[in-house]
């Protein structure tokens, strides 16, 4: 793992609530960097793969041409957020958050930060 994508993903795991992050390739569904745990990330990161890809197409036989930020899907007790990576086509950042301890707006925000700063 380079040292940027290990950066990156400490970087997420060090946002308040953090269970576990990773950085994913949605054209192959592979993990490329993981950390945390009490779930099996790399079938997380297949699973997303395919709600990304679901969302993407549904945007397409809309006609809508902006961009995915990001998707957030909610669970009683977890955020899951999931942040396309603009500048490298083809990744998402995933993020699991407990609901008690992390406050998802400033989750939101550190997200973006850390995708503009990736580079894989």
């Amino acid at each position: 793992m380079s040292t940027n994508l290990k950066q990156s993903i400490e970087s997420a795991m060090s946002i308040d609530g953090a269970l576990a992050a990773a950085l994913v390739d949605y054209n192959s569904g592979m993990c490329l960097a993981q950390a945390g745990s009490g779930m099996n990330l790399d079938l997380a990161a297949a699973g997303n793969t395919q709600v990304v890809r679901a969302k993407l197409q549904t945007m397409e036989s809309l006609g809508l041409r902006r961009g995915i930020e990001d998707i957030l899907i909610t669970l009683s007790d977890q955020y899951h957020l999931i942040r396309l990576v603009p500048n490298n086509a083809g990744l998402f950042l995933y993020l699991v958050l407990d609901k008690n301890k992390g406050n998802l707006a400033l989750a939101r925000y550190k997200l973006t930060d850390i995708e503009r700063s990736l580079k894989v």
